[in-house]
């Protein structure tokens, strides 16, 4: 079994989902006792929150491309960032190590094709739905992507800063995001990617009769994948 490299906090409510969620998979996988290999750099996030606002990406590239170097050096076979927002720096991280980051938009692409879904909404926070990283990522899988309408996007980021990033789960929340959705669907999405890892913990599959993937799921779902998968050593054996 491959040793995951974690980069958590971001915010620890998801990074708590993502340790459980990855010892599951392994679990669920391998039986009895198994549980996955992991090591994990939690940051603070209060530091992370304050470079997006400023604008400051170079300053938060060079952290958490920081500590996955200290993550491949301590053993980590891949790497992980436990965020969406924070992909929009994946390049320079994974130019800091030499091992593969496991891009969260492609194991969310892969499942999309899987199912044949061709055109969906994403919610996130204002960065990652505004911003052409994740969405440009998202199409260079073939899949079209719309977003929600300004003021639409300014709901639902706020409700991720100021609720579901310190746990509390607020049921006019989510009315909010349900009108969100449904407004959306009217625009002919067939899915609703869930791209930010809190926000499953508002919106789940029961809520909505529309597809919902869940990011944080997704991800960790691949790299169980990947951290079970056989090395070309390991096959010429």
């Amino acid at each position: 079994m491959k040793t995951i490299g974690l980069i958590g906090g971001m915010s620890w409510e998801s990074t708590a989902i993502y340790y459980r969620l990855l010892n599951q998979y392994v679990r669920e996988a391998l039986g009895g006792h198994h549980s996955a290999k992991i090591l994990m750099s939690s940051v603070d996030f209060a530091e992370i929150e304050a470079q997006q606002r400023a604008s400051a990406w170079d300053e938060s590239a060079a952290q958490l491309a920081n500590e996955a170097a200290k993550l491949e050096a301590a053993g980590a076979d891949f790497m992980l960032i436990g965020t969406n927002t924070m992909h929009k720096v994946a390049a320079e991280v994974q130019d800091a190590i030499s091992i593969p980051l496991l891009h969260i938009a492609d194991a969310t692409a892969q499942k999309l094709k899987e199912d044949g879904i061709k055109h969906v909404g994403l919610l996130g926070t204002r960065f990652t739905m505004s911003q052409p990283f994740y969405k440009e990522r998202l199409a260079s899988h073939g899949i079209q992507v719309s977003v929600p309408e300004d003021w639409h996007q300014d709901i639902v980021h706020e409700i991720i800063y100021q609720e579901l990033v310190q746990g509390e789960v607020n049921t006019h929340s989510r009315k909010q995001y349900l009108s969100v959705i449904e407004a959306l669907k009217a625009r002919g999405v067939e899915g609703i990617i869930l791209g930010c890892t809190e926000i499953g913990l508002l919106i789940q599959q029961q809520h909505t009769p529309i597809p919902l993937y869940d990011t944080t799921e997704l991800h960790a779902e691949a790299a169980v994948k990947l951290a079970l998968s056989a090395s070309k050593e390991e096959e010429a054996v």
